[in-house]
């Protein structure tokens, strides 16, 4: 860990190296079955419902052991969780090719949700270790990149794959994670023996402070989560949809690094509503997009993932930073874990719910109803960041 807080690339870090190339590989995995799984359930006669609940079950189980992960940390270190965690991701991503039944495929999603909770909650833990306060923001960019660049990918391809008829392909490019493993003992020494000591007491003020920040996290990751899983299904050509997710991929890639750069200098006061902002539009529009059709309806909806994808980015930035300068030091494993779980939570709810209201209602009107959830939360991204006096 650096001592100083001179403006060098945090690139020269070894444990910041070693974030990236966990990180990348392990969110291949779970961006390349995110919206493919549910597809491939759907194209074997699952209903929307039941094609999101894959989705749903890998995150629930997700967030119900994220809360845990400190405490196994402290018990064993970070190296064997860490390496625990990346097996039971990507090992078992193979066996969705034993069968079709969508009982199968959530058995497997929940076994392969025990690992995704040790990945993120320690990959955000070690982004804000990692380096000086002051540079936390660049740090927690880095590590949205390392998830954001698979999802560009991954997340698309994924999909055309299983909309091809490639659904195998997906599921053994998915235990890719288990190449991760040969990053883990690099990434324990570059990080040194733990030097994070909750006060007594501490860790349910931590919870409580980053508890707002992470409601409107929530809230971006449920639109997130509605979209990445419904829209392959509502345009199963294929070429749209996977242009789309490409789109928002690339926005939410780009607009997850770069604002933590931009929050390290100039705050989070009009950063936060503007690009929450960004996502109420965008859901407009995808909604707008696929009511119209044609070439038109095209174009608003590529228009609206961009917006999206804006939020998406940014906004997962931003809130982790908030999270953390509320909760002052030696909380920051308790803040990862309340963090992830919302942004879990949110995924899920998303894959879930949206299908369950879109089933009645259509999922232009649906989405509709995203875009008012998210301008919601505006008031209270405005006030969040006003309060800790972020900006300079």
């Amino acid at each position: 860990m650096t001592t100083a807080g001179e403006r060098s690339s945090l690139w020269r870090l070894p444990a910041v190296r070693s974030l990236f190339a966990v990180n990348a590989l392990g969110f291949l995995s779970y961006s390349l079955l995110l919206s493919a799984l549910p597809a491939h359930a759907a194209d074997t006669g699952a209903g929307l419902t039941a094609a999101g609940s894959v989705t749903t079950v890998f995150l629930v189980v997700t967030v119900l052991l994220q809360g845990t992960v400190p405490a196994m940390v402290r018990r064993w270190g970070i190296g064997p969780v860490l390496a625990g965690g990346l097996v039971a991701l990507g090992l078992p991503a193979p066996l969705y090719l034993l069968g079709d039944d969508v009982r199968w495929l959530i058995a497997v999603s929940a076994v392969r949700g025990i690992g995704f909770a040790v990945l993120t909650v320690l990959g955000s833990t070690v982004a804000a270790q990692a380096v000086p306060r002051e540079r936390r923001g660049e740090s927690i960019g880095i590590y949205g990149l390392a998830i954001a660049l698979p999802t560009l990918a991954a997340v698309p391809g994924g999909t055309a794959l299983t909309l091809a008829g490639h659904f195998s392909w997906v599921a053994w490019l998915a235990a890719a994670t288990l190449l991760a493993l040969g990053f883990v003992p690099g990434l324990v020494r570059a990080l040194g023996p733990p030097t994070e000591e909750a006060a007594p007491g501490g860790s349910r003020a931590a919870v409580w402070a980053a508890a707002a920040p992470s409601l409107v996290l929530l809230v971006v990751t449920l639109a997130g989560g509605g979209l990445v899983t419904f829209l392959p299904i509502e345009r199963p050509d294929g070429s749209l949809a996977a242009a789309a997710l490409l789109v928002f991929g690339l926005a939410s890639a780009l607009c997850r690094w770069q604002a933590g750069v931009l929050s390290d200098r100039v705050g989070a006061r009009v950063l936060l509503p503007a690009t929450l902002a960004s996502g109420v539009a965008g859901m407009l529009l995808v909604a707008l997009g696929l009511r119209t059709g044609g070439t038109v309806g095209a174009g608003a909806l590529l228009a609206g993932v961009l917006g999206l994808g804006v939020a998406y980015g940014a906004v997962q930035n931003l809130t982790l930073v908030i999270a953390l300068a509320r909760a002052g030091e030696g909380q920051t494993s308790t803040v990862s874990a309340v963090w992830n779980a919302c942004y879990d939570s949110g995924t899920a709810i998303g894959a879930l719910a949206v299908g369950a209201v879109a089933a009645e209602v259509g999922l232009p009107l649906t989405y509709v109803l995203v875009a008012v959830c998210l301008a919601l939360a505006l008031p209270l991204a405005v006030t969040l960041p006003r309060a800790l006096l972020l900006s300079p």
